[in-house]
């Protein structure tokens, strides 16, 4: 029975290799005993904002078993999408996970064929494909896994590739060979809390997401507060602060998928290109895009806001 926990393990690792995840750990699925406290705190005191679906399904959140029936094990992946090339340096700024595809399509496609490769070869196994779109706590079983461990900015970091990747997971009824959490390598750099532009890291390890760029440019559905003019930074879309200066991230290395490569035009365009931007244009450059979810309304909202900063 050990001799097939370790076989499936490593099969599971080498075919999650093959479709182009940077690492694959594996964690028991169970209650996140340490992760209750925290959660609860962060929601009491108000540090999602207007996202309140982040309220619903609290115990799910923290316990697997709860989401998927008999499930045994938490499967989690890494899915790199650091891009060869930037924008324009002058122009308003899109976080770079938008460059592309919008990565939901992108990493359920490769999970769908991740769990049908382990049904053939293993046999009848039940699971669940996770992307961001569900409450799982992504980071924390990754951490938990072994992948990286949580920066003081909440990002999952790693020493090898940094933290430019998205973290999604499979969550079957397997019982599997499990991997432990790694050690914290942040030490006494704080060059995350230092560089945010609202200083939305309020202390070491906890971010009030209602004050992110991210959430204000995405999640936000009502008009920026003015409190924040002149905070921004030039990001219309997400924001990458905390990330760029990560000492850890000098290691990142170019994505290989074809899909998250940017339509050219993104690129090069200006920011009086984006003022002007119409919709036509909003739904050439991104097309099956993650930024469609903040709409061509919503987009507009942003450049205004930063145009009149």
């Amino acid at each position: 029975m050990i001799e097939n926990k370790s076989r499936y393990s490593q099969f599971i690792k080498s075919e999650a290799k093959r479709l182009g995840f940077l690492s694959c750990g594996i964690s028991k699925a169970e209650f996140l005993e340490d992760e209750a406290p925290r959660l609860e705190q962060w929601l009491n005191k108000n540090r999602h904002g207007e996202m309140r679906y982040m309220e619903n399904h609290f115990d799910k959140r923290l316990d697997p078993t709860k989401l998927v029936e008999g499930s045994k094990s938490v499967v989690s992946l890494l899915l790199n999408y650091f891009p060869s090339e930037v924008q324009n340096k002058a122009s308003y700024k899109l976080s770079k996970y938008a460059y592309g595809t919008d990565y939901h399509f992108v990493i359920k496609d490769k999970l769908r064929e991740l769990l049908n490769a382990i049904q053939e070869q293993i046999g009848d196994v039940y699971g669940r494909a996770f992307v961001d779109s569900a409450p799982v706590l992504d980071k924390a079983w990754a951490a938990k896994s072994g992948l990286g461990w949580i920066g003081k900015h909440s990002n999952l970091l790693t020493q090898q590739v940094g933290s430019f990747y998205f973290v999604a997971e499979l969550i079957i009824d397997l019982e599997l060979e499990y991997d432990h959490a790694t050690t914290d390598h942040c030490g006494t750099c704080t060059a995350c809390i230092d560089a945010c532009p609202t200083e939305a890291i309020t202390e070491p390890y906890v971010v009030d997401g209602s004050k992110c760029i991210s959430y204000f440019t995405i999640e936000l559905k009502e008009n920026i507060p003015s409190e924040f003019k002149g905070k921004f930074d030039d990001w219309m879309f997400g924001c990458d602060v905390c990330q760029d200066v990560c000492p850890w991230n000098r290691f990142s290395k170019p994505h290989q998928e074809p899909l998250f490569n940017p339509n050219p035009e993104l690129l090069s365009m200006s920011k009086k290109d984006w003022e002007e931007v119409t919709r036509e244009t909003f739904n050439k450059v991104f097309k099956n895009s993650a930024v469609k979810r903040t709409k061509f309304e919503g987009l507009q909202r942003n450049i205004k806001f930063l145009k009149n900063e």
